[in-house]
Order: C-alpha cells, then sequence, then structure tokens
C-alpha cells in the first residue's frame, strides 16, 4: 500500500523539494515584484543596470569565499583587503606612469598576498581561520593607511577608470562578475581541484586518508579568495576614481550573508556558484529597493543585520534537514 503522507510524496512533498530547489529565486523573484509595485522606478532598465553595478563588488567577493567556505573556513579579512588593494593599485594608476596592465596586477597580487598568508596561518600554523583572518582584516587596513597616509589616492588615468566604467550601457564590473563566476563554476564541477574542495569541506580526514593534500587545498582556496578581493578593490578603485583606505568596511559580512543565503553551508562540503550569485542579487536588490524608497541608512542596517543572522538560521536548518 502506498501512503500517501509519508515524507516526499503529496503536494506537502512537491511543495518541500520545489522550495529546497528553487526557493531563493522564487523569493527574488517575489521580492522583486513587491518592490516594482512599491516604486515605479524599480524595474526601469537604467535601475536594472544600476543594479547590476552595485552587487559586482559584493558578487566577486562572495564568489571568492565561496571556495573558501567549502572548505569549512572563513575569511573575515574581505573589506580590508579591498582597501589594500584599492590602494595599491591607485598609487601605480597616474596618467602617464604605467600601462594599466601594471596597477591592475599588482593589485591582484596584494590581495593574493594577503590571501596566501591566511592559508598559511591556517594550514601551516594550525590557527583558526576566524582568528587568522581576522587578524588579517586589521593589518591589511593598517596597510592601507601607511600606504596612503591615510590619505585617498586620487588622478587616476582614463584606461584605469575604465574599468568601473560601461560598454555600452553593460557595467564593465557586471562583466568582470560574471567571466569570474563563470570560470569558478567550470573549476568546481569540470574539475579535479573542484572535487577536492568538496571533499575537503565535507570530511578533511577521509580526504587526507583518500590521498588529497589538505593543506594546499586550503592553501589555494584561501589565495584565490584573496586575489578575487585583490580584482574587487581594483575595481572599486576605478569605479569611485580613488584609492580609499577606508573602502569596505563591513563588505566581509554582506559577501558571506549572500554565499550563505545562496546555500553555501558554514560547515563546508556543500554550495555552488550559481546559488552565491543568486544571493548576491537578493541582497542587492533588497538594498536598492530601500534605496528607492529612501528608507534610512540606519534602518537598512538593521535589515542588513537580520539577513545575516536569518541565513544563519535557515543553513543551520538545512544541516538538521
Amino acid at each position: 500500500m502506498i501512503d500517501n503522507h509519508s515524507p516526499g510524496t503529496g503536494a506537502s512533498g512537491i511543495l518541500t523539494t520545489l522550495l529546497k530547489s528553487w526557493g531563493l529565486a522564487i523569493a527574488l523573484v517575489a521580492i522583486g515584484a513587491v518592490l516594482s509595485f512599491a516604486h515605479p522606478g524599480f524595474l526601469t532598465v537604467p535601475n536594472l543596470l544600476n543594479v547590476a553595478r552595485q552587487i559586482s563588488i559584493n558578487g566577486i567577493l562572495a564568489v571568492g569565499v565561496t571556495l573558501v567556505l567549502l572548505t569549512g573556513g572563513v575569511d573575515l579579512s574581505l573589506g580590508s583587503v579591498v582597501a589594500l588593494a584599492g590602494v595599491v593599485a591607485a598609487s601605480l594608476a597616474h596618467p602617464g606612469q604605467y600601462p594599466v596592465a601594471v596597477p591592475v596586477a599588482l593589485g591582484v597580487a596584494a590581495g593574493a598576498l594577503c590571501g596566501a598568508t591566511n592559508g598559511l596561518l591556517v594550514t601551516g600554523g594550525k590557527v583558526p581561520s576566524f582568528i587568522a583572518t581576522l587578524g588579517m582584516m586589521s593589518a591589511a587596513r593598517g596597510l592601507a593607511l601607511v600606504a596612503s597616509n591615510g590619505r585617498p589616492v586620487s588622478n587616476l588615468s582614463a584606461a584605469f577608470t575604465r574599468l568601473g566604467g560601461d560598454v555600452g550601457r553593460v557595467p564593465v564590473p557586471a562583466l568582470i562578475l560574471a567571466v569570474l563566476a563563470l570560470v569558478t563554476f567550470v573549476v568546481l564541477n569540470r574539475f579535479r581541484l573542484g572535487r577536492y574542495l568538496y571533499a575537503v569541506g565535507g570530511n578533511a580526514e577521509a580526504a587526507r586518508a583518500s590521498g588529497i593534500n589538505v593543506g594546499a587545498i586550503r592553501m589555494i582556496a584561501y589565495t584565490a579568495c584573496g586575489a578575487l578581493a585583490g580584482v574587487a578593490g581594483v575595481v572599486l578603485a576605478a569605479r569611485v576614481t580613488t584609492g580609499q583606505p577606508n573602502a569596505g568596511v563591513g563588505y566581509e559580512l554582506d559577501a558571506i550573508a549572500a554565499v550563505v543565503i545562496g546555500g553555501t553551508s558554514l560547515s563546508g562540503g556543500v554550495g555552488s556558484v550559481g546559488g552565491t550569485l543568486l544571493g548576491a542579487l537578493l541582497v542587492g536588490v533588497i538594498n536598492n529597493g530601500l534605496d528607492l524608497m529612501n528608507v534610512s541608512s540606519y534602518y537598512q542596517a538593521i535589515v542588513k543585520g537580520v539577513i545575516i543572522v536569518g541565513a544563519v538560521w535557515l543553513d543551520r536548518n538545512r544541516e538538521k534537514s
């Protein structure tokens, strides 16, 4: 006899499966529909392009921290690394100074170096990732302030600032996010490295027993996360046309919230780039809608806090189910 009331069957089971698979996309569509009724300017092309531009920095950071969270770690230094990379790149991007590839490469390298240092502390020094990256948060911010003498680095070349501009009507930062997300998706789903990242986060001891170099995989994850934070810092400096040593405050929380909302587990081993992008888009749409409705930044901070706590709560409930 078939039990129509057993778990996973009938209307309730179908609904549960649908929400688990498409819940985030459904929530995004629902929030978009509400905002379109609340403000007529939300669904206009200029505003949607603005949303794409606004989420690009957080999206790049979120893609990077996805790799670290997949291994069971965390990176709290992202915002400070963004500031340091932006200052390094801006310091070398004055008109007539160097070809644009030089400041871009050195800004990304600065981020990668910070990420590699985090990885060494976690894998070699056995320092918990929370503590290691918290220390880097302070150190990178200090380095950014020292390198810039505590002042914004301005007078950037037109070639450099184009990285924060548009191609036609499409924001360049959004294109950069799309390319990085696609590359990361391919690595996670088509390369051995991607399988190793999931394996290390799922069960590090089992991965080690199967011959995976767990330390090397974690080093790659932290270094790649730092490099992507460097990309975000370069793009942000180009977008605001200055290297700001105080930039990026709180960016790590936005990125981690987007990743966890997108389905990546804080315990590691579960997650996807597609979910991360949806999470970043959801956070960006909410922020954009609140801006359009002239909601005070004080209240927006409260909403952001609720989103972060809610994301962690959802993650814990996913683990129990």
